[in-house]
């Protein structure tokens, strides 16, 4: 009995090592690959990967005191309630084991992808617009007196905020206020309370247009459903870039809707965009960027799912900035 114990004590101790390990490897790891998009992240997804190294720490530490040699020879009852204590610190042992494999796995997939050119160089302030750069949002704002009409814009799920800022500086540059939201772990859903805050913090906006990538686009959706009812600083326009709503808006929503897919996108399909089309207004604008695909929203690399484009970033995105620039316009006016 004693040397099953001690076999399975051993085993879960040095899974125990290796989890640890494994956490620490996936740390460096994502520091290494994603360093940009972790540091201008919101700080949930950094205070976890810190979590997570100090946690790889701590198990290994405990791992070795585990690991020497426990007491000699005791009396029977003795022995009897060592080993019930033993076993139920076994099972809570191998718990252990089960729910770090579980958060390890959650911290590599939790990855953002990071931004590159010409995104990091859009950051950039010149005279024609400013970039300023929160824990929890990006804003990019024209240098003159900006427009009364915002742009508030939601990412795709686990894209670097400043991914997007090459394709919606023209709009700051048209004259309107840019807000870029950064998600809690870059997923929209736990940032529905980002629209709100933007709309607190520039009681100068009396209008908005809201829009979204992919998973940032439905709940740019749910944030225009509510935001077209506000008194104080409607929302007068959505648009989608390779999204959809995830319910029927068809009736509800009263304000202009744009559009913007690519041909070739492997995520967001061209039969995913054709299926929305019963879920929004009659009168929604669709756009297709022939050629284009899922990443070409953004300036962060290919993703995985998605097809290959058929034009270059550059092309996809000029198609994409003056269909949404038309529409802000529209709506604006």
């Amino acid at each position: 009995m004693a040397a099953a114990h001690t076999w399975r004590r051993n085993l879960v101790t040095w899974i125990a090592v290796l989890e640890a390990l494994a956490g620490l490897g996936i740390v460096l790891w994502v520091a290494v690959t994603a360093w940009g998009g972790v540091v201008h992240s919101h700080p949930a997804y950094p205070v976890l990967l810190v979590l997570t190294a100090l946690g790889g720490i701590a198990a290994l530490a405990c791992a070795t005191r585990l690991g020497r040699p426990g007491r000699g020879h005791q009396p029977r009852p003795q022995r009897d309630r060592g080993e019930r204590r033993r076993r139920g610190f076994t099972v809570l042992r191998i718990a252990g084991v089960v729910l770090a494999a579980g958060w390890i796995a959650a911290i590599a997939w939790l990855r953002p992808h990071s931004a590159v050119e010409p995104a990091l160089a859009a950051m950039r302030s010149d005279s024609t617009v400013s970039v300023s750069e929160t824990a929890t949002r990006i804003v990019i704002r024209p240098t003159s007196a900006p427009d009364t009409t915002g742009v508030f814009f939601q990412p795709g799920a686990l894209v670097d905020a400043r991914a997007y800022a090459a394709a919606l500086r023209p709009e700051a540059e048209q004259g309107h206020i840019v807000v870029i939201a950064k998600q809690p772990l870059d997923i929209a859903f736990l940032a529905t309370g980002a629209f709100s805050a933007a709309q607190r913090s520039f009681p100068q906006v009396t209008r908005w247009v809201i829009g979204g990538h992919s998973l940032g686009g439905t709940v740019a959706a749910i944030e225009a459903n509510d935001g077209q009812h506000d008194s104080r600083s409607p929302v007068v326009g959505l648009f989608f870039w390779a999204s959809y709503p995830a319910s029927d808006l068809h009736a509800s929503l009263r304000i202009p809707v744009l559009s913007v897919s690519g041909s070739r996108d492997g995520l967001a399909t061209p039969a995913d965009i054709a299926a929305s089309r019963r879920n929004l207004p009659a009168n929604t604008t669709f756009t297709v960027v022939q050629g284009g695909n899922h990443a070409d929203f953004g300036a962060y690399g290919p993703q995985p799912g998605d097809h290959s484009s058929t034009i270059t970033s550059t092309a996809a995105r000029n198609r994409i900035v003056e269909a949404t620039s038309g529409f802000v316009a529209r709506v604006s006016g």
